[in-house]
C-alpha cells in the first residue's frame, strides 16, 4: 500500500472489534465520522472469549487468547487497510487551500468564490458584518465614558471592601451595611502634629519629634 494523504487531522475511534475515524477541519475543528468497519479478527475473538466463558475455558479459551495474538500480529495492515478506505470516504467532504495547504470544511471555512480558505480570502460580507459590530461596541463604550457612571459617590471619602462588624460586601460610597445596618467607617485619618507636622501613630497622645500633645 502507497502512502496516505489526508491525515493531518483525525481522531481514531477503533476499537478491538473494528475501525473508525474521526477527520477534523483545520480552520474551525467540525468533521465526519468514517463508517465503521468491523474486524474479522476482533469478532472472532469476541466470540471464542464468549464461548470460553460460558464453558468454563479450556481450549476455546486458548483459541480466544490465539486470536488476541492473531489480531496484534496483523493491526498494523488491517489499521492502514481501514484507515485507507476512511479517508477516501471522508476526503471528499473536504476541501483544500491551494495557499496554505490546509483541508476545511466547504459549509463553513470555505469561500466558494475565491476558491480558497477564509484565512486566505475572507469572505467581504461576513467580515464587513464583523467590523460593523466591532465599531458600535467601540462607539457605546466611548459613549458610556462621558456619561457619570459613579455620581453620588465621594471619591475623596475612605473606601472599605466589607462591613466591619459582619463582613457582608459593602456598595461603593455607601454609609451604611445593608447586612446588619451599622454605619460603614472607613480607615481610620492618620494625625498630625500640629506643632512640626511629623505623622502620630494611632493612639498617640505626643508627637514623637517634638512632643507637643497630639491634636484632639
Amino acid at each position: 500500500m502507497g502512502s496516505i494523504a489526508f491525515t493531518r487531522n483525525y481522531t481514531d475511534h477503533s476499537n478491538d472489534t473494528g475501525y473508525q475515524f474521526e477527520f477534523h477541519c483545520d480552520k474551525c475543528g467540525s468533521g465526519y465520522r468514517s463508517s465503521f468497519q468491523a474486524s474479522a479478527l476482533g469478532v472472532g475473538s469476541k466470540i471464542a472469549k464468549g464461548l470460553g466463558s460460558l464453558f468454563g475455558g479450556g481450549n476455546l479459551w486458548a483459541a480466544g487468547q490465539a486470536s488476541e495474538y492473531m489480531k496484534d500480529g496483523l493491526r498494523g495492515s488491517a489499521w492502514d487497510t481501514a484507515f485507507q478506505h476512511a479517508v477516501e470516504e471522508i476526503k471528499p467532504k473536504f476541501n483544500q487551500c491551494h495557499r496554505c495547504g490546509r483541508w476545511v470544511c466547504p459549509e463553513v471555512c470555505w469561500n466558494e468564490d475565491r476558491q480558497l480558505c477564509h484565512d486566505c480570502a475572507p469572505d467581504l460580507a461576513q467580515e464587513a458584518a464583523s467590523a460593523q459590530a466591532h465599531i458600535q461596541v467601540d462607539q457605546l463604550s466611548e459613549k458610556m465614558r462621558q456619561v457619570d457612571q459613579v455620581k453620588g459617590i465621594d471619591p475623596s471619602a475612605p473606601m472599605v471592601g466589607t462591613c466591619p462588624s459582619c463582613k457582608a460586601r459593602i456598595q461603593p460610597g455607601a454609609k451604611f451595611c445593608a447586612g446588619c445596618g451599622k454605619p460603614v467607617a472607613g480607615p481610620p485619618q492618620k494625625q498630625f502634629c500640629t506643632g512640626c507636622g511629623t505623622a502620630i501613630p494611632s493612639g498617640g497622645r505626643f508627637c514623637a519629634s517634638c512632643g507637643a500633645p497630639a491634636p484632639a
